[in-house]
């Protein structure tokens, strides 16, 4: 297809509702067509690159910037995710302690704190059109019997000081929040907020370019060069090499599992939701959620939902798909019928008053996923190579704070961020195959599997099957 193709901007507006509505328009931008030598060189036009070059233009804006994107700005995990911009970390403020210690734990729960006001800071300094709205996050349970998980995780922020962050929400007090069957309690994060994913990265990308930073859409990088004592480090595309004086960054996410070089690194687990139409004002009244807060439950297997701007309720589950032999990503792989219908009438649960006629959008795509379930912020002064994967699905907020860190390191200042945990991080290999797909396949059954007796039978996952013990972050 041509790059302007209409078929072209109709395939990538069905990737996603955000996509779709962002009021942007999605026609490729040109392609690399020469050999190109500039200061600083990112793959991947998604919200890990469009914010490090933000960021290292705020530090130097006569940088000569390119951005190398193989479909188009936002089509991966920035512009298909549920619009959350929370806090949340890869990993569990527990696991973190145990991990780094409480002061490392401690110092990286506040950096995720103070991403969510960098973004907010921006999205206003910048008069952003998002969606935005900073009202918290309410994690919910459906069960009488989960409800001690809650009292455990006000512990962990408790030992870090910070549980005047949170809140503990008995029934009452969640249903004057939003009214869901079955609820029995939740707890609030304060600091948290919900936007349309797909306009802040058209726009952030939008903003670069009048900025003067050059995005090549349609241009696949196969490869990628490190560079030696008189050598810089350059992308290898399809259509032509891009030479970096400074520092090649390399912010593919899942798809970087797809390169030689990252195969064993980052693996593609799959994540699915689907959307409603506007729902009317007696739905919304019988559901409340004026304030439009990010809601997810704590079942093994999240449910994540967002009220959209318009009216809309997004549903979306992490344990959607089933791996895939070898990490290959298919856009076929992005949704399966079975798993759609099941959130559907996961959402009819959730929320009576909607009607199985009533849902506009399915979509899903490939998170990125380390072995330790922890991203890997990496730059090597002497090759001058920037590596950064591994979000877990907490993305949005994480890679605005990957953008600021990275613009340390390439400039080299050491700073209270270059000294967070993740920093130089390097996860262990994933196993070889078969025995991947074996143990990926295990889990996400066994997973399915507990959440289903939880729901049913109300019995609690305990962490103690060979399953939890293998997901524990």
């Amino acid at each position: 297809m041509a790059e302007d193709s209409p078929d072209l901007v109709k395939y990538y507006a069905s990737k996603s509702y955000w996509l779709e509505s962002c009021g942007d328009d999605l026609s490729p931008r040109p392609k690399l067509r020469e050999e190109l030598a500039v200061d600083i060189a990112i793959l991947g036009a998604g919200f890990t690159g469009l914010w490090t070059a933000y960021y290292l233009l705020q530090q130097n804006p006569s940088l000569n910037i390119a951005i190398i994107e193989k479909h188009i700005a936002g089509f991966g995990a920035s512009g298909r995710n549920a619009g959350w911009c929370s806090p949340k970390f890869s990993i569990t403020p527990e696991v973190s302690i145990e991990r780094f210690g409480k002061e490392a734990a401690r110092e990286l729960q506040l950096s995720m704190y103070a991403s969510v006001n960098e973004i907010e800071r921006v999205i206003l300094e910048e008069k952003l059109m998002v969606d935005w709205e900073k009202s918290g996050f309410i994690k919910v349970t459906l069960g009488d019997h989960l409800l001690y998980q809650f009292e455990n995780e006000i512990k962990s922020y408790q030992k870090l000081g910070l549980e005047e962050y949170y809140q503990l929400l008995n029934k009452d007090e969640t249903n004057e929040r939003i009214r869901a069957q079955g609820v029995k309690g939740s707890i609030l994060t304060k600091y948290s907020a919900v936007l349309h994913p797909g306009k802040l990265a058209r726009q952030l990308a939008r903003i670069l370019e009048r900025r003067g930073v050059k995005i090549y859409e349609q241009t696949e990088v196969v490869d990628f060069k490190e560079g030696e004592s008189l050598t810089p480090p350059k992308l290898v595309t399809s259509e032509g090499t891009v030479t970096a004086n400074l520092a090649v960054v390399i912010a593919g996410e899942a798809y970087l599992s797809q390169m030689t070089k990252f195969q064993r690194h980052i693996i593609p687990m799959y994540s699915s939701m689907v959307v409603t139409e506007p729902l009317s004002e007696e739905q919304w009244a019988a559901i409340g959620w004026e304030n439009r807060e990010a809601v997810g439950s704590n079942t093994l297997a999240q449910d994540y939902l967002q009220r959209t701007a318009d009216g809309r309720i997004l549903f979306g589950l992490g344990n959607a798909g089933r791996y895939r032999y070898a990490s290959k990503i298919k856009d076929s792989y992005d949704t399966q019928d079975s798993v759609i219908d099941w959130l559907k009438q996961r959402v009819i649960k959730w929320f009576p008053s909607v009607s199985h006629n009533q849902f506009t959008h399915a979509w899903g795509g490939p998170i990125g996923v380390t072995s330790d379930w922890t991203p890997n912020f990496q730059f090597n002064q002497q090759t001058r190579v920037a590596k950064i994967f591994g979000y877990f699905g907490q993305g949005v907020s994480t890679a605005n704070l990957a953008g600021r860190i990275l613009t340390d390191l390439i400039y080299e200042k050491k700073t209270s961020l270059t000294d967070l945990p993740m920093v130089q991080h390097s996860s262990a290999k994933w196993v070889p195959e078969p025995l991947r797909w074996i143990g990926a396949r295990y889990v996400q059954s066994e997973i399915g599997r507990l959440d289903k007796r939880s729901d049913i039978h109300g019995i609690a996952p305990k962490g103690n099957t060979l399953a939890e013990r293998m997901i524990r972050h």
